[in-house]
């Protein structure tokens, strides 16, 4: 028997799905329960799971029986490439892997401290006073900014300043949902959207193929591209991991941020805490990626049938955890509503708390997304006092494949005093 779900025509939760994933989502687990099924024009069913429980049943699939890479890419090899962590399985992907984690490792990325840090007050210096903004711009500026040169480690200020143009778009383009589930046959229309994103993605690989071959020429460098140089990966595999950290480490932690600023200009007592006490900045990150994840799901696709709630999910098909709901799962957060940075001081890590996916998929650049969020915050707090114009909390809503604020978190921003700057 398979899970209960929606009767309604595909095409109709396709669209419902792209106009409102969080309450089409949240709408179905009050009326199906912990598991239900989706439709999705184009694309296998897909079973969704909100339970911690149910979503470590899943994650167990990575051992056998259900492929990550697989499920995602219809919606993201036309950008990161075949060779990408994200869209491989097996073998291959294990052994990129292998060679990623050495450079993204908790000690190695500790490194970057300082860098981030000049890069995010060159940033913030830039922002406009006393009139309001969104926040998540100006999160993309500064997330952009470290993938350039401490990813990609590009210096020369001719390629920095193009990518800087080119890669927003990039991204803008080729992860839109009209992009990741436009029909092939309609994306080889020549002057579409698609055709914009296709150019663009050549241009952005002019640069960094000639970036390459440039540093195998001298090697070298603390940069994550000088050390995946070090590796056995070929230009064309090393090309597709960092676009596949750009994508996975640009918008998202980005977004990530938003959401931070969103919650805590709400809550005049956690802001009062911050920035100077670093194993509560480290816990309020965390809550903040419990209560607004950024990525809102982690599917697999199964290559066998897998009895799961009860039901037997056919193989074929996705299933995966839906990842805001999962976290508001009271089981494994007590009073799941209420924000309380308390929950993530004390104790061993919560498997339920998957931000950055779960299982043997867990994003290898969670360290990195985790220490940006961690420094960015603290050098905005140390320069700026930020007030939010409206005190009604931000809606979520899909933009590309994340869950952003709705107003993108708009702000006031005001110079502080010399008595509360360092």
């Amino acid at each position: 028997m398979i899970p209960p779900g929606p009767r309604l025509p595909s095409v109709v939760q396709t669209a419902w799905f792209m106009r409102d994933a969080p309450g089409m989502l949240a709408r179905f687990q009050r009326r199906y329960g912990p598991i239900f099924a989706v439709r999705y024009t184009g694309f296998p069913p897909e079973v969704y799971v909100t339970t911690a429980e149910l979503a470590e049943q899943v994650y167990r699939t990575d051992q056998g029986g259900g492929r990550a890479g697989e499920a995602r890419r219809d919606f993201l090899e036309h950008i990161v490439g075949s060779h990408s962590v994200l869209t491989l399985d097996g073998d291959p992907w294990w052994r990129h892997r292998k060679l990623l984690n050495p450079p993204l490792r908790a000690k190695q990325v500790a490194g970057y401290h300082d860098d981030i840090a000049a890069i995010a007050a060159e940033k913030i210096a830039t922002w406009p006073l006393g009139r309001p903004f969104a926040l998540r711009d100006r999160m993309q500026d500064i997330t952009l900014e470290i993938i350039i040169r401490l990813i990609f480690g590009i210096r020369d200020a001719g390629r920095v300043d193009r990518l800087r143009a080119l890669l927003p778009e990039l991204i803008e383009t080729g992860g839109s949902m009209l992009a990741t589930m436009l029909p092939e046959k309609l994306r080889r229309v020549p002057y579409g959207p698609y055709a914009r994103f296709v150019r663009l993605r050549a241009q952005v690989d002019a640069i960094l193929f000639d970036e390459i071959r440039r540093r195998r020429t001298a090697p070298g460098g603390t940069d994550v591209l000088g050390r995946l140089l070090d590796t056995e990966l070929a230009d064309q595999e090393i090309r597709d991991e960092l676009i596949t950290m750009l994508i996975a480490g640009h918008e998202t932690t980005a977004t990530g941020l938003a959401w931070a600023f969103e919650r805590i200009l709400r809550m005049p007592e956690i802001l009062e805490r911050l920035p100077d006490d670093e194993a509560y900045l480290d816990a309020v990150v965390k809550e903040v990626l419990r209560v607004r994840p950024v990525v809102y799901e982690a599917p697999r696709l199964l290559d066998a049938p897998l009895e799961l709630g009860g039901y037997e999910i056919p193989a074929g098909w996705y299933a995966g955890p839906y990842i805001p709901l999962v976290h508001r799962d009271p089981a494994a957060f007590p009073e799941p509503e209420e924000f309380r940075p308390e929950r993530f001081l004390d104790g061993p890590q919560n498997r339920a708390w998957m931000p950055f996916g779960g299982g043997r998929r867990f994003c290898v650049g969670a360290q990195l997304a985790l220490l940006e969020m961690r420094v960015i915050i603290r050098e905005v707090l140390h320069r700026l006092e930020l007030a939010a114009p409206d005190q009604a909390p931000e809606a979520r809503r899909l933009k590309n494949v994340t869950l952003a604020p709705a107003n993108l978190t708009r702000v006031i921003a005001r110079a502080r005093t010399p008595a509360r700057t360092r």
